[in-house]
């Protein structure tokens, strides 16, 4: 307890795992997740598509209902609040999607979408004041005054995710799960997404989980990172400390895969072979092992713990751990 008073722990995820029934068996989507995020800090997950990144999301803010574990938000476990409890506890929970275009009513204009919550949670019961309140919110991330009346389909991608960000912003929360926010935009309006998002949080106060499959991006963004495989997370560290100094054999797989913009770096690609192990009642060993260059007999036999190997540095690997 002492630690998370020196900490500030805003988010204490204990032993998170999420299931889905399939006519084969259960899917392991998130399997055994525990972590923390400080008060204002980013917290950036990355992983390949499947690996369970976005189902952490949504099973924190229970849009989707977690199998078990806990989720411990401001010192409260919210897994245990009944439908009524969790509704008024979204104001200080919020996500923004990934993609722009699909999470926002086509049939509601900008100004109606950035209000609606407002309006849902009676915030603001005054119409006036929720109008200077939504223009407020649309200076606040770079939406002119000018398009209070238009709908998304008259809009790009970068204004679309402005709305997202806005919305969001509209019940003042202390936290957001950023669902690869900018995976949808091109790489000009990425920077200004992200940059926006950096100045909020710091105006704010905000704390992120930021979910994104690009390393590069999430390494300016956030303060640590996990990287999740399988449903499982294999190693989470300061972002420095894992671009510097990355032990799990999968960590090491992705980071040489992000591309350098200069034609005389001589590029070091780790190359993964093997099977993907399937994720539907997979047996208690390495999940990575069918792919890693280091597996040994104890990868086939037993699960690795996650553990700490060096100060904030976890991992979970027989060999490198």
């Amino acid at each position: 307890m002492s630690e998370n008073v020196k900490k500030d722990i805003l988010l204490d995820v204990q032993h998170l795992k999420k299931y889905f029934s399939t006519p084969r068996g259960m899917l392991h989507a998130v399997d055994d997740v525990s972590f923390q995020i400080e008060r204002g800090k980013t917290l950036g997950i990355v992983g390949e598509s499947g690996c369970g990144k976005s189902t952490i999301g949504r099973s924190i803010l229970r849009l989707l209902e977690p199998t078990s574990g806990k989720v411990i938000f401001d010192g409260q476990d919210i897994t245990a609040l009944n439908k009524n409890e969790m509704r008024a506890l979204r104001q200080k929970m919020q996500i923004i999607f990934q993609d722009p275009f699909s999470s926002l009513d086509p049939r509601m204009t900008v100004s109606q979408t950035i209000e609606e919550p407002l309006k849902l949670h009676g915030i603001i019961k005054d119409k006036k004041q929720r109008e200077q309140r939504v223009l407020q919110l649309m200076e606040t991330v770079g939406l002119a005054e000018r398009l209070y009346d238009t709908y998304p389909h008259e809009l790009d991608g970068g204004r679309r995710q402005r709305i997202g960000i806005a919305r969001a912003l509209a019940m003042k929360p202390k936290f957001i799960v950023c669902d690869e926010p900018v995976s949808a935009l091109d790489v000009s309006i990425q920077a200004q997404i992200l940059n926006l998002m950096e100045d909020i949080q710091a105006k704010e106060g905000l704390t992120y989980i930021f979910i994104t499959h690009d390393l590069s991006v999430v390494n300016h963004f956030a303060d640590d990172i996990a990287v999740m495989y399988m449903g499982r997370m294999v190693e989470k560290a300061p972002s420095e400390k894992l671009f510097e100094n990355p032990i799990h054999p999968y960590t090491q797989a992705l980071l040489s895969a992000i591309p350098v913009p200069d034609i005389h770096h001589q590029m070091k690609r780790i190359v993964l072979k093997g099977e993907v192990t399937s994720p539907i009642e997979p047996k208690p060993i390495c999940r990575f092992a069918a792919r890693c260059p280091y597996a040994c007999d104890q990868c086939m036999h037993s699960e690795p713990e996650f553990k700490e190997v060096e100060p904030d540095h976890w991992v979970a690997c027989h060999v490198k751990g």
